[in-house]
């Protein structure tokens, strides 16, 4: 076959031999299946895998909202426990009444564990979520055994009391010459109390004594 012999007018297509309208049809054929693909089939398949990115993503956030909705039972379980817990710590706030005597507390049980006051002073209380914290700033005199004492007898009173900031060093640090087997203690003891008013401000205020 002698393609110089065709006449490639496509108005004389049908005389073309049938190999060449084999050939030119499959050409169309594959010109028409390329624009397909680009014109509509390509943004199709971009469709489905943004629909399976989707289907993905909406599964795995099933999993972990089925995960929770099990253990549901077991959060409210310890929700009512955290609740019961701050219950019992919002009981061992003392009222506003109360913390005058709960300061006087504190300064006996450092006279009963044998110390010196030389500083205890109150300052304003401090706003925090939902309670108030009243810092007391404090500098006592004792040897370690008192000192220790003094501050697990802090932790015996029925109203929640911190210590904060402490601080010791030798008596004759403080004083030159002055050699003994006491030390002195600087800390910040705080309590706290509930309520949308805090304590009324105490007065700043030194005190001195030994049991």
């Amino acid at each position: 076959m002698n393609l110089s012999e065709i006449n490639w007018d496509f108005n004389e297509a049908g005389t073309w031999p049938t190999p060449v309208k084999a050939v030119v049809i499959a050409i169309v054929c594959i010109l028409v299946a390329v624009g397909g693909y680009y014109y509509d089939t390509a943004d199709q398949l971009e469709a489905l895998e943004r629909l399976e990115q989707t289907e993905r993503d909406l599964k795995s956030s099933f999993e972990v909202k089925q995960k929770k909705a099990i253990n549901l039972p077991d959060y409210k379980a310890q929700l009512e426990q955290i609740e019961d817990s701050l219950t019992e710590i919002i009981k061992q706030m003392p009222t506003r009444s109360e913390v005058a005597n709960l300061l006087v507390d504190i300064s006996q049980t450092g006279l009963a564990s044998g110390l010196e006051f030389r500083l205890f002073r109150p300052t304003d209380p401090v706003r925090r979520d939902f309670y108030w914290e009243l810092p007391i700033n404090i500098q006592v005199i004792g040897r370690y055994e008192e000192l220790a004492l003094f501050v697990s007898g802090l932790a015996s009173l029925p109203r929640i009391v911190t210590v904060h900031d402490v601080k010791i060093s030798p008596v004759s640090q403080q004083a030159k010459g002055e050699t003994s087997d006491k030390m002195v203690m600087d800390a910040t003891i705080k309590t706290y109390n509930e309520g949308e008013q805090g304590p009324a401000p105490a007065k700043p205020q030194q005190r001195r004594g030994r049991r």
